[in-house]
């Protein structure tokens, strides 16, 4: 498994506008992806998926052009991509009680 934690400098709205313009893109390999607000209302991603190669390839695919996208329209440069911090999967564990360990 690739997991990783992320803090972003966009509130909601713009989150929003970002999963808008990806719509019902398939994205093989996430395995889950949680957006979280922060207390000063930017938000921290945390992502587990199957492989990095998988996350990279939905991160050229989809994600990124969307982000563009958002940005572009709001004006936005932005120098780079925030760093992500590597984080190490012990379980998954879903409601029905199924797993995936690593």
């Amino acid at each position: 498994m690739f997991a990783w934690s992320q803090n972003v400098p966009i509130d909601e709205a713009a989150y929003r506008e970002v999963t808008t313009r990806m719509g019902e893109a398939k994205m093989p390999g996430l395995i889950v992806h949680l957006a979280i607000e922060e207390a000063d209302g930017s938000l921290r991603y945390i992502d587990v998926w199957e492989s990095e190669q998988a996350c990279d390839e939905a991160f050229e695919t989809v994600i990124h052009p969307a982000v563009r996208a958002m940005l572009t329209e709001r004006g936005i440069h932005v120098a780079g991509e925030p760093p992500r911090t590597p984080l190490t999967v012990i379980e998954v564990r879903y409601a029905d009680g199924s797993t995936i360990t690593s």
